[in-house]
């Protein structure tokens, strides 16, 4: 039921899609028109993509298909000791429905035949973070916006 794609050209409005859905909490706070708000978001996924692949060379960049619906983004970066998810994250009528939690699964699997960590920072207010929690995720820092988290499968 979950599958994955290296993300294209042609996935760009869903990716901006779903990252415009990551950020309607703050845009609603606005009295920005439309067109303000999304040259917004094209500007900020613009300049967090540029980032993403600056700071992490050779990251891979997919979309996560369930039932073969586009319904999120992960882009991960794997180093000698580490598998480091850059970002996962779902639309909203994908949330809830154990996707992300079997795709961390899965990945802290991976981590534990390869003798590596899996590590990510997520907004100390995402609800996710419960579910980092849950799965082994223990905090290693935090810069009052993020908090770092890293698991360590046995």
């Amino acid at each position: 039921m979950i599958t994955f794609k290296n993300i294209e050209n042609r996935d760009q409005r869903f990716i901006e899609k779903l990252y415009r859905s990551t950020r309607e909490k703050e845009l609603n706070l606005t009295n920005w028109p439309e067109e303000v708000k999304h040259s917004f978001i094209i500007m900020q996924l613009t300049a967090q993509l540029a980032d993403y692949k600056s700071k992490y060379p050779g990251a891979t960049f997919q979309v996560i298909l369930y039932k073969k619906k586009q319904a999120g983004r992960l882009y991960l970066w794997e180093s000698k000791n580490d598998i480091h998810i850059i970002d996962i994250s779902l639309l909203p009528e994908f949330q809830g429905k154990g996707i992300g939690n079997k795709i961390l699964k899965e990945l802290i699997n991976s981590a534990r035949q390869k003798s590596k960590m899996v590590s990510l920072y997520v907004i100390r207010d995402n609800p996710a973070k419960r579910l980092y929690q849950r799965l082994g995720f223990k905090k290693v820092s935090d810069n009052n916006m993020h908090e770092y988290m890293e698991c360590h499968p046995g």
